[in-house]
């Protein structure tokens, strides 16, 4: 399977946000890499899908209580 960058806007601000989702994300199946650019306004969370889905990745985030939209390319 091919990997890809999904991207998705979300409300990680700051790091203590993105520390409550860094074990979810780091033991999903599917994930090779991810990281959340907090200086960006949008708080964009860059994720290299390895068949991981979009919608996959939104309920992780919103079971840890925030907010994640899909970016189209």
């Amino acid at each position: 399977m091919e990997s890809k960058n999904l991207q998705f806007k979300t409300n990680l601000n700051c790091g203590n946000c993105v520390a409550k989702v860094q074990s979810d994300l780091d033991n999903a199946n599917g994930i090779s890499e991810w990281n959340v650019d907090t200086t960006n306004s949008d708080k964009i969370l860059t994720i290299k899908s390895e068949g991981i889905s979009e919608d996959e990745i939104v309920t992780i985030i919103k079971k840890k209580g925030f907010k994640a939209e899909p970016i189209s390319e």
